[in-house]
């Protein structure tokens, strides 16, 4: 049995479809499906069971493909090691996140780890949480960065930030010339508010009003803080929205407030899939952006 064995019944135990399995491995379909009967005539039993319209895993097959999942990220890795005691740590790591504090964490720890690992590459994407987590989920990004809620069920969740919820409102506003820093969260109340366009942040932030006895009056939702800004620019309405939006050159049209009474939070966190284990350089990341949270 060769590595590309288990490479080949891989490729047909996930399309369970010899055509799409070939075409997945840039090969005919018919050596294709003489490799596979090769290896089961050298295992003595069915991998595959065959019908006129269906492929499925025989109960052999499925613990064949447990053992080659294994066999295949050991390979992997002890390549990897190879190159490292040679080289040093290498590959790409691709990376997810969302907007707001996050990206300053991302580029903390980017130059953090550079330092130590000069030959590992990066390929960073944005979008909102959702759209992070699906990247994850999906094998498209090794590591991201969302805001709570998450998804424990199928990532793994590394808690690494927290930050103030804030109003965003234009500079007359009778909240906005008030002279304090913070605004009641039951004083929004009768405004029309911007509030991120993640599907859990409604729930959230209703809840929030629910517990001072009022319901939000929401206008408008939006996943990019500059276009909430514009928004708030032109008396459209309140933006709720991370502290993080302070990050942006706050123009002298717009004032924030930080929320109280209650006081309202986001966590940010560091996921990565449960079912899957990290290359080694996005292991080797996770363990640094660790021991730099447990720092602290």
């Amino acid at each position: 049995m060769e590595l590309r064995h288990i490479r080949y019944f891989m490729a047909v135990a996930e399309e369970l479809n010899f055509t799409k399995a070939a075409e997945k491995l840039h090969m005919a379909q018919p050596p294709l499906s003489r490799q596979i009967q090769d290896l089961e005539k050298e295992l003595g039993a069915r991998l595959f069971c065959r019908t006129p319209h269906m492929l499925r895993l025989t109960e052999e097959g499925v613990l064949f493909q447990q053992y080659a999942v294994q066999i295949l990220e050991l390979a992997k890795r002890s390549a990897e090691g190879v190159r490292e005691l040679h080289t040093g740590l290498t590959g790409t790591l691709y990376l997810a996140s969302v907007e707001g504090h996050a990206p300053r964490l991302l580029s903390g720890w980017i130059a953090g780890f550079h330092r130590l690992h000069p030959h590992v590459q990066y390929d960073l994407w944005n979008g909102s949480s959702d759209e992070v987590t699906d990247r994850v989920t999906k094998g498209l990004c090794d590591l991201g960065i969302i805001t709570a809620p998450y998804n424990v069920e199928e990532l793994n969740v590394l808690p690494v930030y927290d930050e103030p919820w804030v109003a965003i409102l234009p500079r007359e506003h009778p909240l906005a010339v008030e002279d304090s820093e913070t605004v009641r969260l039951e004083k929004l109340t009768p405004y029309e508010l911007i509030i991120p366009s993640r599907r859990s942040r409604l729930q959230e932030i209703t809840g929030w009003f629910e517990l001072t006895g009022n319901r939000p009056h929401i206008l408008c939702r939006i996943s990019n803080t500059l276009n909430a800004y514009m928004l708030v620019e032109q008396g459209v309405g309140i933006a709720i929205y991370p502290a993080s939006a302070n990050d942006i050159r706050t123009p002298d049209s717009i004032c924030i407030r930080r929320i109280t009474n209650p006081a309202v939070t986001v966590s940010y966190a560091l996921i990565w899939r449960k079912e899957r284990t990290p290359n080694h350089a996005a292991e080797t990341f996770i363990r640094y952006v660790r021991d730099g949270v447990t720092a602290f």
